[in-house]
């Protein structure tokens, strides 16, 4: 079973993702800080991070690098309602860029390619 961290200061959100990301056979986690996802990547691991680029605390641009910095293998798919950061040199570092929807079809898409898996 694959790991997903889902990583977003959206409570509501992070219990949609849960919901539908368990039901399709994932082992989901999250988390709404980057100071929690942190700490959940060093104590846990996943296979994929799923991360909002605005966050309370800051752009998740900054989780980003850092994640790429450490581990340049692990996928990280930026979802976001912001379509502005995709023209951002920062956000390239994504292997998938998600334009939040209420329908999170492109989302499990955008999974499977970083995963390597059929839809």
């Amino acid at each position: 079973m694959k790991r997903v961290l889902f990583v977003d200061d959206d409570e509501a959100i992070l219990e949609l993702y849960r919901q539908v990301f368990q039901r399709a056979g994932y082992q989901v986690s999250t988390c709404t800080t980057m100071e929690a996802a942190r700490r959940h990547l060093e104590q846990t691991g996943a296979d994929a991070v799923v991360l909002d680029i605005r966050l309370a605390e800051g752009l998740g641009l900054a989780l980003l690098r850092e994640l790429k910095a450490r581990d340049p293998k692990l996928p990280v798919i930026l979802a976001t309602a912001y379509a502005r950061y995709q023209d951002d040199f920062s956000s390239w570092l994504a292997d998938e860029y998600v334009v939040k929807s209420a329908d999170l079809a492109e989302l499990k898409r955008a999974l499977h390619r970083c995963l390597g898996e059929a839809p």
